[in-house]
């Protein structure tokens, strides 16, 4: 009877380790898993806003199998969409959807990962820190020239700007400025980081940037009552917002699908939420 007994728990824990290692083999890998076999380069320019986000998933992958080399430029919107229509570098990334004329010269593939909000920036130092949209736009023009006007300093305003081929100028300039003036007198930066930069060194500077680019060293500024906040841009109370895309040339294969592919994996996600953005799932 004993013997029984003995017989009977060794088939049921044969069937039990049989049964774990059938799960265990058509269980999913981890996304990063998708990487192990992989040899190969990606290279990848574009929006600056998009640069944090790359660079972590870039880290995690180049960790993860040392085979895989991914190089990351900026250069801003316009030059992501060129580049990689051009066949320079395998994504291109863009704060900015592409036209249709783009889309249709280059044949793109657009891979909306994140949602990002669009802010005005000034000095800590400076007492004005909230405006309305045509008060902006007055400063932006070159119309409203001195911050006592606006129950600041009485000092010169220092308007910055982005170049003509930033995705976040384009959506600043559309939905903060309604497509108004935008001074010649401005100075221009290249990018988040640089504009950030050049407006906490400027007390009397004023500026945009990404809402995930903020941080200390500027103060954001309300616009017609709406504080520019990842909850803000996530409850559409604050609607100066764009989409951040990876375009490819064509639909993407290989190594770079896979890249692709774990921007919207769950470990993708949260690097884009861990960066300030707004996650798409």
């Amino acid at each position: 009877m004993r013997l029984d007994i003995i017989k009977r728990s060794f088939i049921l824990t044969g069937i039990f380790i049989s049964f774990f290692f059938i799960v265990s083999s058509i269980a999913p890998a981890g996304t990063i898993d998708l990487f192990t076999s992989e040899k190969g380069d990606i290279k990848i320019s574009g929006g600056t806003a998009h640069i944090p986000v790359m660079k972590d998933a870039a880290k995690q992958i180049m960790e993860h199998n040392r085979d895989i080399r991914i190089s990351i430029a900026g250069g801003g919107s316009g030059v992501g969409i060129k580049q990689v229509g051009e066949g320079l570098v395998d994504i291109g990334n863009s704060g900015r959807k592409p036209t249709d004329d783009e889309i249709q010269k280059y044949g793109l593939k657009l891979f909306q990962w994140a949602i990002d909000g669009v802010g005005v920036i000034v000095n800590p130092q400076n007492p004005v820190k909230a405006l309305s949209k045509t008060q902006l736009s007055e400063i932006f023009a070159g119309k409203t020239t001195v911050w006592k006007a606006l129950g600041g300093p009485d000092k010169l305003i220092n308007v910055y700007t982005r170049d003509n081929s930033s995705g976040t100028r384009e959506v600043f300039w559309e939905k903060a400025l309604d497509k108004g003036e935008i001074t010649d007198k401005a100075n221009v930066v290249v990018s988040n980081g640089a504009m950030k930069t050049a407006v906490a060194n400027d007390p009397y500077g004023i500026g945009y940037v990404s809402v995930g680019h903020m941080d200390n060293s500027t103060a954001p500024v309300i616009l017609d009552g709406a504080e520019p906040t990842i909850d803000n841009v996530k409850n559409g109370s604050y609607k100066i917002a764009r989409g951040l895309f990876s375009n490819t040339k064509g639909e993407p294969k290989g190594l770079v699908k896979k890249f692709i592919d774990f921007l919207f994996s769950p470990e993708g996600q949260q690097i884009a939420a861990k960066n300030g953005f707004i996650p798409v799932k």
